[in-house]
């Protein structure tokens, strides 16, 4: 039984969340609360396994709670609200400070659109459930190619180049993990792409975040960047990304098309360019996420001789990907959160 806390100074929506959840044998929403001084009044009379947060609301806010949640008692969050629809900083300061996923709520319609989601939403809340959240240190501000030239079989990459190519695949707990890592970083740093698993409109901003907490530059991918020392390209939200080769200079190629492991941007789909076009001059890098995204590309990098690593379990929010990478013996060595980084520098050299 998952036991859930609703926390939203909107009546009307407790109650809809209340009624949607309870028709699941699997949920029982054990307390709702129309602000966070009463709902830590609530859990210390009983700790629920996922928490449904708003952001705006009376007496403390939603993130400034979460923060509060996480330093103490570390515990799965899903944010809901309807900031994130007016700009995506307040989900990246939300997931920055810990929380596992989000859903946003419209301004207009609210009841309608959430008895439409009903089965969504259950799935998201059943989805947290699994998750095993981290105390994390917040360090930021307050806070056209096509899948099947993809999939086929690696043609020969160069034998050896001068510039080296690092590849991240992440999803859940993936923006954390990734200030983790890439704000351990030398300027001097190899070229890396990175597939994080996040809707349209949102992975511009959390690219600027990056850029502003990091020594490499950090930017939200355009079709043809050049991939080059000190630069970390990230694949746009509902778009793919992969690696080409001109001669022996690397591009990115953005294009659109059908999910790949019901994602876009898919991590595979990276992953195997990589193998195809970079072979073992490459790094691949599988970190926290549920399901099975990348391991199969990472396997394609290992079998061409690139280098390869997969997060631990006890550092992963989510031990899916890269569970499902080891499994496949796609991996040559799983690493702590704390250590990727130093794995890239060591890389490099």
């Amino acid at each position: 039984m998952i036991k859930v806390l609703i926390v939203d100074d909107s009546a009307v929506v407790r109650q809809v969340l209340s009624s949607i959840l309870s028709k699941d044998p699997q949920i029982k929403v054990i307390a709702t609360a129309n602000d966070p001084i009463i709902a830590k009044d609530k859990m210390a009379q009983e700790w629920p396994d996922v928490i449904v947060l708003d952001v705006e609301m009376p007496r403390m806010d939603g993130i400034t709670f979460l923060k509060l949640i996480m330093a103490e008692h570390p515990t799965p969050v899903v944010i809901c609200s309807s900031l994130t629809a007016q700009g995506a900083e307040t989900t990246l300061q939300a997931m920055a400070a810990g929380a596992v996923c989000y859903v946003t709520k419209p301004t207009l319609g609210l009841k309608g659109f959430l008895e439409d989601s009903a089965k969504e939403f259950i799935n998201t809340v059943r989805t947290a459930a699994l998750a095993k959240p981290k105390r994390w240190v917040v360090t930021g501000q307050p806070a056209k190619p096509s899948l099947t030239s993809v999939a086929s079989a690696p043609i020969a990459a160069l034998a050896q180049t001068t510039e080296k190519i690092i590849a991240i695949g992440t999803s859940t707990g993936g923006t954390q993990a990734l200030e983790v890592v890439l704000t351990a970083l030398p300027r001097v740093s190899p070229g890396i792409l990175v597939v994080q698993h996040m809707p349209e409109k949102f992975t511009a901003s959390f690219a600027e975040r990056l850029n502003r907490l990091c020594a490499v530059e950090v930017r939200e991918a355009k079709e043809g960047d050049r991939v080059i020392p000190g630069t970390v390209l990230i694949a746009p939200g509902g778009l793919h990304m992969r690696l080409s080769r001109s001669g022996a200079y690397y591009y990115a190629n953005v294009f659109d098309g059908p999910p790949v492991n019901r994602h876009k941007p898919s991590v595979d789909v990276l992953f195997k360019s990589v193998a195809q076009f970079a072979g073992k001059n490459a790094l691949g890098i599988i970190m926290t996420g549920m399901g099975d995204d990348g391991a199969r590309g990472l396997r394609e990098m290992h079998e061409v001789g690139a280098r390869t690593v997969a997060q631990d379990e006890a550092s992963c929010v989510v031990f899916g990907m890269p569970k499902e990478a080891i499994k496949l013996g796609a991996v040559d060595a799983e690493l702590p959160l704390t250590l990727i980084a130093d794995e890239i520098i060591r890389y490099t050299r």
